[in-house]
């Protein structure tokens, strides 16, 4: 099995690279009060510095065989903020998104994002609906204006329960009517740490149509019966058709305190307990790891699993599994 690892936003190993930096409604809105134009400027500007970290942090990729990266949903401020609405910053930022995208092309990455959490197609309220698919719009319109079709993948999900989970299952799907074409296609759900375990996501999956992304420190929490290469091979068929490898996320707890939050790192007995069972229902997998030490938890983990018997190492960011060969 061949197997490529990713991580998330931000490359630790590259100096002054943040790609989420903000401004914050508060300084826009006292910069605007005196200058409308320079709050404006102050905008475009660190929206084009996180851009062009960006780009930085895709040659970084590149240049250890990273394929799989997670971009920043941070990487225009105030994007979907309505004091900005009037700001049609995919025109004005026409050349640092197409040159991300010409980049991503050349390179054969894989490159997704993950909407904010606030994004809730099943909610109640219309307010928060009409909100969400803004956000939807925003995150679709990025991958479009660089140029990449819908191997670029939104990954998102399912939502609140709202005291009843049938009900609110049943809404997204009611729901998806209103997602805007150029997000639909992008759309891929991930099972969440308390509400919908993976299970729960298949069945309105199955209903849409949509891939499923299995995030194994979610299913620790937040767990569904069943046998894990069983599940895994009901998410792995979900891809079935895309051209795209199936896709997990792979994180590890911290030892103290929520059990729910990443660890810096990821433990590599962690990785093998989803790389095991998922060896035998996938020629490939693309692995996102998801540790608050981005990059430097991924090389650690490479130069770990590249140690164990099974794993050939053929660049950073690629190794090939052959489970057959590990030690029981």
């Amino acid at each position: 099995m061949l197997i490529r690892l990713g991580y998330v936003a931000i490359s630790l190993n590259l100096e002054e690279a943040s790609s989420s930096k903000t401004v914050t409604v508060k300084t826009f809105s006292g910069l605007k009060e005196r200058d409308p134009e320079a709050a404006l400027n102050k905008v475009r500007r660190t929206a084009r510095e996180n851009l062009n970290n960006t780009l930085r942090i895709l040659r970084h990729n590149q240049a250890h065989g990273i394929k799989v990266y997670r971009l920043s949903s941070k990487v225009i401020p105030l994007a979907t903020h309505p004091l900005l609405r009037e700001w049609d910053y995919l025109r004005e930022l026409k050349p640092e998104l197409e040159a991300l995208g010409k980049y991503i092309k050349a390179n054969k990455m894989r490159v997704s994002l993950h909407p904010d959490h606030y994004t809730l197609i099943n909610s109640p309220r219309d307010e928060v609906l009409e909100s969400s698919l803004r956000d939807l719009r925003h995150h679709a319109g990025l991958f479009t204006a660089m140029g990449l079709g819908v191997e670029a993948k939104l990954v998102m999900h399912i939502g609140g329960g709202y005291k009843d989970k049938e009900k609110a299952m049943q809404r997204f799907i009611d729901n998806w009517k209103y997602v805007p074409d150029g997000a639909a296609g992008r759309l891929c759900l991930e099972n969440d740490d308390r509400t919908f375990n993976v299970s729960e996501v298949l069945q309105v999956s199955k209903s849409l149509s949509l891939p499923v992304v299995f995030d194994a420190h979610h299913h620790r929490c937040n767990r569904s019966g069943g046998d894990l290469k069983d599940i895994l091979s009901q998410v792995f068929a979900t891809w079935a058709g895309s051209g795209l490898a199936p896709k997990v996320h792979v994180s590890s707890p911290r030892e103290c305190g929520e059990k729910r939050s990443h660890h810096d790192f990821v433990r590599p007995e962690d990785a093998v307990n989803v790389l095991k069972p998922a060896s035998g229902v996938t020629e490939g997998l693309d692995v996102m790891l998801e540790a608050k030490q981005k990059d430097r938890a991924l090389f650690k983990l490479s130069d770990a699993l590249a140690s164990m018997p099974g794993f050939t190492r053929i660049s950073l960011g690629v190794l090939e599994f052959d489970a057959d060969c590990v030690l029981s």
